[in-house]
């Protein structure tokens, strides 16, 4: 059985000095241009370019894709989170240790950023690795696709089991804050497992993310084919994850050490995302899977860009530069809902300075999910696409990602439970 605290409509919970912080008023809201319903294509980019991300406004151009525009909905944000912020705002620090976070100890670390603050970068990195989600959830419906974006060509189909569990700074499951039993001292673990095709089932990954950012990275592999469990070096993170177009660092928004990088807060302004509501979405040609859920549908060049609809949401624009020449990234330009702090639009660029991929988020409203996602209270992934924009490629992702139905054991999060299950 899942357990939640507080859980109430998150208006209610606000304090006045926050309302801002979770719910932005948008100067361009009331557009006549942003009409739900009103679509975006290559015959009309441009009267839509000052409310679309330069990549995205290349894309439609060159006929690549359409969006189409939904309703303005305000998205939730579980009140234990808010109530943390508010309790705990102006205590975290940076300047304790290089790359670490004193003093933090809930809800969002650094409400209330602007550019003008020389630690507003690493203050905003610190905002996305500490946004809200649930503790403990589970994806069993999992799909990954392999495409060719020039021919349409589907390559190759995975589906996989996910599942995320936080040990520290938790606000939606008891107990909170923090499990008792964390003897590695970790923020949080995340275990993912191949089911089909039977070539690579079984192929496991676990990943754990420490409280102290200037742990060294701790990752492990279990191949199928070799029968044992592989640590993964730290150069290996920014190898293609099963031949796909995705990087484990690309995990999440950024799955790294946030020390790592230079990061470098370049403003914000009001962008269209696609954030939406899934269950008013018309998904009515798509496979019904658990609890009613329809997979979100691919669509454009190769079927690499989701079908749903977008809003204007205010946006901060972060951008992280490797520490590390021999990164192959020159750097990453994150266009994150300030709202939230869900990293919704990527760009990511080579060693060489040229755009190489575009990373785009599907993100649900909670209320508008799965019953049994209601308590969520929250943003929810449905779908992710990675799109190799040299190569003409793209990896897509399909999820129903639920409240974990019971609560997640430590030991599908340590290496001896991948040799179990790789049996």
């Amino acid at each position: 059985m899942v357990v939640f605290a507080g859980a109430v409509g998150a208006s209610a919970q606000e304090a006045p000095a926050l309302a801002a912080e979770f719910s932005p008023v948008l100067v361009d809201g009331d557009s006549p241009l942003l009409k739900s319903g009103a679509t975006v294509g290559s015959d009309n980019v441009d009267q839509y370019s000052p409310w679309l991300d330069e990549v995205v406004a290349e894309r439609i151009r060159a006929g690549d894709f359409q969006l189409t525009l939904g309703p303005g909905l305000k998205f939730p944000t579980h009140p234990r989170y808010i109530q943390a912020t508010e309790r705990h705002a102006g205590e975290p620090d940076l300047d304790s240790e290089p790359g670490e976070l004193a003093a933090y100890e809930g809800g969002r670390p650094f409400p209330g950023l602007t550019a003008s603050d020389p630690q507003s970068g690493v203050k905003a990195a610190w905002n996305m690795r500490y946004a809200y989600a649930p503790d403990e959830i589970e994806t069993a419906h999992f799909i990954w696709r392999y495409r060719d974006m020039a021919s349409g060509k589907l390559e190759r189909t995975l589906k996989m089991y996910g599942a995320i569990l936080r040990y520290a700074y938790r606000h939606s499951h008891d107990p909170v804050p923090a499990l008792e039993d964390n003897p590695a001292q970790l923020f949080s673990a995340m275990y993912l497992r191949v089911n089909s095709p039977l070539d690579i089932r079984n192929t496991q990954l676990l990943i754990h993310r420490a409280l102290k950012d200037s742990a060294p990275e701790q990752a492990w592999l279990y191949l199928n084919t070799q029968r044992r469990v592989k640590r993964i070096a730290t150069g290996q993170k920014t190898d293609a994850f099963l031949g796909s177009d995705i990087m484990i660092e690309d995990f999440l928004g950024y799955n790294g050490r946030i020390i790592d990088m230079e990061w470098t807060l370049l403003g914000s302004n009001e962008l269209l995302l696609p954030m939406y509501a899934h269950s008013q979405l018309d998904l009515g040609g798509q496979e019904i899977s658990e609890g009613g859920y329809r997979d979100i549908p691919f669509a454009g060049a190769g079927a690499c860009f989701p079908a749903v609809t977008w809003q204007l949401r205010k946006v901060f624009h972060l951008q992280a530069v490797p520490r590390d020449s021999r990164h192959p990234l020159s750097k990453r330009h994150y266009i994150i809902d300030a709202a939230t702090f869900s990293p919704v639009l990527t760009r990511i660029y080579d060693r060489g300075g040229q755009l190489w991929k575009l990373g785009m988020v599907a993100l649900s409203h909670s209320d508008y999910h799965t019953p049994g996602n209601k308590p969520w209270q929250g943003v929810i992934t449905d779908a992710v696409s990675m799109i190799d924009l040299q190569a003409r490629h793209c990896t897509t992702l399909n999820m129903n990602t639920r409240l974990a139905q019971d609560p997640l054991r430590h030991k599908t999060f340590n290496t001896s439970y991948l040799r179990q299950m790789g049996r």
